[in-house]
């Protein structure tokens, strides 16, 4: 069932705009701007109907922040007023405004409105994620990678919580490539992916691939140490595939895992603690492939004993 918030510090009007639609969607309500302004960055939601006249923040500035936040500048959001200026109408439209709803409501227009801008919004997702997702292996693609670290590494920021970047690819890739042809390399690239994913399913957890037959993994919560024995299963879950490898440098098709666990402050650099991981990277390559390397919060080495 898809969300909607309702921002209004009317108790009474917000509970008819909630009887009016909560039959078909999820409803919350906020009765402040500011607390509205929470559920919206915390919470997914498909629409947002903001009332226009509140006390302390009113709904143009509520409106203003919501675009400013990368969080909820997706959102669209119906003005709920009973000011019927144009002047007033076009500042919400600029300001960012998909519709408005006029006072006194009437059910079946709520309805409508609603109704559109819900499926809209459905619709232009379902684009957004077709355009975010690797087509060969069905996880994340690099776009959809950048776009993540940079929001989930601001929330851990925030949150004062061990953040971790990992960085893995095949090991030989490129001979196996040559050996095989590319189809099955294709497969390769797509089996390796889906033993990873099949490993980072919860919600603090994402996978992307970086680009070629390298990956890119970012958690949030686990401490180096458990986020090290995490990774070793999944490099030990790939080998036992036993997908065969060209026998001239390798038995099976394997891959090789560096990372990084942070605990970030304010004014951290992710970019430099993802060249650390992809430095570890290569470490692991240099010390014999099929192993996980990995740096804890002081940056000293965690090592797979091989």
């Amino acid at each position: 069932m898809e969300k909607i918030l309702i921002v209004d510090d009317s108790i009474l009007q917000a509970a008819q705009l909630k009887a009016i639609l909560e039959d078909e969607y999820d409803i919350t309500v906020a009765q402040r701007a500011e607390d509205g302004l929470r559920w919206a960055s915390d919470e997914n939601f498909s629409l947002i109907l903001l009332d226009v006249v509140m006390p302390g923040m009113d709904g143009f500035t509520l409106l203003k922040k919501l675009q400013e936040e990368i969080i909820t500048q997706s959102v669209p959001v119906i003005l709920i007023t009973s000011l019927s200026g144009v002047a007033e109408e076009r500042r919400g439209l600029i300001l960012g405004a998909v519709d408005y709803i006029t006072k006194p409501f009437d059910p079946l227009i709520v309805k409508a409105r609603v109704n559109t801008h819900v499926k809209l919004y459905r619709y232009r997702r379902q684009i957004e994620q077709q355009s975010m997702t690797d087509q060969l292996t069905g996880i994340a693609n690099r776009r959809r990678y950048e776009q993540y670290s940079a929001k989930k590494w601001s929330e851990a920021i925030r949150l004062h919580v061990p953040f971790s970047i990992c960085m893995f690819d095949i090991d030989r890739f490129k001979v196996y490539n040559d050996t095989f042809g590319h189809p099955a390399g294709d497969k390769v690239i797509a089996a390796v992916a889906q033993t990873a994913a099949s490993h980072l399913q919860r919600s603090t957890d994402f996978l992307a691939r970086y680009g070629g037959e390298e990956f890119v993994a970012l958690t949030m919560g686990d401490t180096s140490e458990q986020i090290f024995g995490h990774f070793q299963k999944i490099r030990q879950e790939v080998e036992n595939l036993h997908i065969a490898h060209d026998p001239s440098v390798a038995q099976w098709v394997t891959v090789s895992i560096g990372g990084v666990t942070v605990i970030p402050e304010r004014g951290s650099d992710y970019g430099f603690y993802l060249k650390i991981a992809d430095t570890i990277l290569y470490d692991a390559k240099k010390k014999g492939r099929n192993r996980v390397i990995w740096a804890n919060e002081t940056l000293k080495q965690l090592r797979e004993k091989k």
